[in-house]
């Protein structure tokens, strides 16, 4: 299995209901949890707050991947999403969530995301390919590449031996060496 991140569930529950209405309270967690996790965000956090009796959502979109909260402050329960598609090491949860939002209990499940070692394969032969034609040399070489030698599949043994050119049709009107073409 190929691990492809990281994604930490959080229910914390006994809050203080005030907190948990508080953008500027929410924004702290938030930024605790990017510089001490050494996140990164991408662009601005966004924030909804709804109206009273309910909460808040805010996410963040980071290099990582996201963060997202929720929050209930008329049962005293906030939630957190964070997915990560590079480790890190564990964070501080009941902590943070105890001495931020007053938390009483904090849940926190682990999930490894993954795929298979053959999913795995095919991605590494895609980006392998990708390679191939970015570093192509000539546009010339890249139009009579064939799709066999970019990717030979496990099913050239079931059909029979073809061979596919990629060609581009070039307008009437692009001069070449000064001649029209």
């Amino acid at each position: 299995m190929l691990i492809v991140g990281t994604e930490w569930l959080i229910d914390a529950a006994g809050c203080r209901a005030d907190a948990l209405r508080d953008v500027e309270i929410l924004g702290a967690v938030f930024g605790r949890i990017v510089e001490e996790m050494r996140l990164h965000v991408v662009g601005e956090v966004r924030w909804h707050v709804f109206p009273a009796p309910g909460g808040i959502t805010g996410f963040a979109v980071l290099s990582e991947s996201h963060l997202a909260c929720h929050t209930y402050p008329e049962f005293g329960v906030a939630t957190f999403n964070l997915y990560c598609c590079r480790t890190r090491p564990d964070w501080v949860w009941e902590e943070r969530l105890r001495e931020l939002l007053g938390a009483t209990t904090v849940s926190v499940r682990v999930v490894e995301r993954s795929v298979s070692a053959e999913v795995a394969t095919a991605e590494e032969l895609l980006q392998e390919t990708t390679q191939e034609l970015l570093t192509a040399t000539t546009t010339e070489e890249l139009l009579h590449t064939t799709t066999d030698e970019l990717m030979p599949t496990a099913t050239d043994e079931l059909m029979p031996a073809t061979t596919m050119t990629t060609a581009t049709r070039v307008s009437p009107d692009v001069q070449r060496g000064g001649e029209q073409v």
